[in-house]
């Protein structure tokens, strides 16, 4: 199983939006567009952070490359 993260923007930490658990899996997310895998250059897409909360299993996805992801002790 993938390390548990924690996550932060700035300087506000980021809470699961279902059940405000803080301990996230991390996973990198392609966000695909009709165009691009039509002409089969999906791999030129935006990339997304996915941060699955190992509560809920809610899905989080930031588009933002200023998220900074933090170890959580075991």
């Amino acid at each position: 199983m993938a390390k548990a993260v924690r996550a932060s923007l700035g300087e506000m930490w980021i809470t699961c939006q279902f059940c405000k658990g803080d301990l996230f899996r991390e996973r990198g997310v392609k966000l695909n567009s009709t165009g691009g895998e039509l002409f089969n250059f999906a791999w030129a897409d935006e990339t997304a952070t996915g941060l699955i909360c190992l509560r809920c299993g809610f899905v989080h996805l930031f588009a933002n490359p200023q998220i900074q992801l933090h170890r959580a002790k075991d």
